[in-house]
């Protein structure tokens, strides 16, 4: 009964308990930022593999950014790419830049190139893919006007999909972003959103090899020195709806990427800080979903009768319903129940794989985004 009772309540509070507690927080204790635009240098960071077929379009979109030309610099780079992505990069139309050909491969290899060279009071760092809008600079500028703010992410925006599977992994990403709003209200973000997200040029540092989540890395360099990592919603980057497998590839990734995290700023376990309580109960958290999961439905074999009946009824119909979603077609009515539950229980499983950073290496967690 013990071990049943935990885990229910443990999963309530990461789903839905430590939201409330955020929206409540974040009514009753808001910690408001100054927001003035004062213009500053900025380097923006291109890490790129194999990303010629969007190389054209970004450089076209980086050149209509609403923000002083004469302050920009791009720093585009190439990371082991075996398409036409440097050579494109230094020839097609658009505003000047750097270009930089790495033989080794990864992210964090790449921006520690990019921070090498990088000479801008902040730095702005993008993905390849996702499309910017033309405020987001200047938005995302704004907030280094509070002397408290070290790094300040921007919204993904997902388009709408077409499908219910598309539209639960979107239906995810505004449950995420609620999440991340209320924590910057109150304090700081645990992470940044890595398709578009600034930080002070002289707050960052290099990133170890093979670290999977440079966007959680580097604004917790910015914390650990003092600073406030924010979230701004008018610096918006978008992207096109993802299907449940590419979600799961990402996830994977991400949530293997917190395990580095932890092992890196083991701080963050320790309630010696205020963000200590977002990391533990957003980011780890999630880690543990799984394991509670599967703690709740082996406890409710000793429940009582008929608590026991109930208990592995429920759990067993929500696991029948997210299992029929594969072979349910169309987007009929029973689409709408079927979906989310796969969906949960698709992200549940990715948080399981995600302990396999614990065996292989992380570049075998890299996959291309479809």
């Amino acid at each position: 009964m013990t071990v049943f009772i935990l885990s229910v309540v443990f999963i309530a509070y990461v789903l839905a308990g430590y939201p409330l507690l955020l929206e409540i927080w974040s009514r009753l204790f808001p910690s408001p930022i100054i927001r003035q635009f004062i213009p500053r240098t900025v380097s923006i960071l291109l890490p790129v593999h194999n990303g010629e077929r969007w190389m054209a379009e970004k450089l076209r979109n980086l050149g209509e950014l609403n923000y002083p030309r004469e302050l920009l610099d791009i720093i585009v780079i190439s990371s082991n790419s075996t398409d036409g992505t440097a050579a494109f990069a230094r020839e097609a139309a658009g505003p000047a830049r750097q270009v930089i050909e790495l033989r080794e491969q990864g992210k964090a290899a790449a921006l520690n190139a990019g921070l090498a060279v990088a000479r801008g009071e902040i730095l702005f760092l993008v993905d390849v893919r996702q499309q910017i809008h033309p405020d987001s600079l200047r938005a995302l500028i704004a907030r280094f006007a509070d002397p408290q703010v070290g790094v300040v992410s921007g919204e993904l925006i997902i388009q709408d999909g077409q499908t219910h599977e598309e539209l639960s992994v979107g239906a995810y990403w505004k449950y995420e972003k609620l999440i991340r709003a209320r924590q910057s209200l109150v304090g700081s973000v645990p992470g940044a959103t890595g398709a578009i997200y600034a930080m002070r040029r002289a707050l960052a540092k290099p990133l170890p090899r093979g670290v999977l989540v440079d966007d959680v890395f580097l604004p917790l360099c910015a914390y650990f020195q003092g600073f406030r990592v924010v979230w701004e919603p008018a610096a918006k980057a978008f992207d096109v709806p993802a299907s449940l497998q590419t979600e799961f590839r990402r996830k994977v990734r991400t949530l293997a990427g917190v395990y580095q995290i932890a092992g890196l700023f083991p701080r963050l376990l320790i309630p010696n800080h205020r963000l200590w309580i977002h990391f533990v109960s957003h980011k780890f958290g999630r880690l543990l979903l799984p394991y509670a999961l599967a703690a709740t439905i082996v406890s409710s074999y000793w429940l009582p009768k008929p608590l026991s009946f109930i208990a592995l009824g429920t759990q067993g119909t929500f696991y029948a319903i997210a299992a029929l979603d594969a072979a349910v077609a169309g987007n009929g009515g029973f689409k709408r129940i079927t979906s989310p539950a796969r969906t949960f229980v698709t992200l549940m499983a990715a948080a399981f794989c995600a302990g396999s950073i614990l065996f292989i290496a992380p570049d075998k967690l890299w996959k291309p985004t479809r």
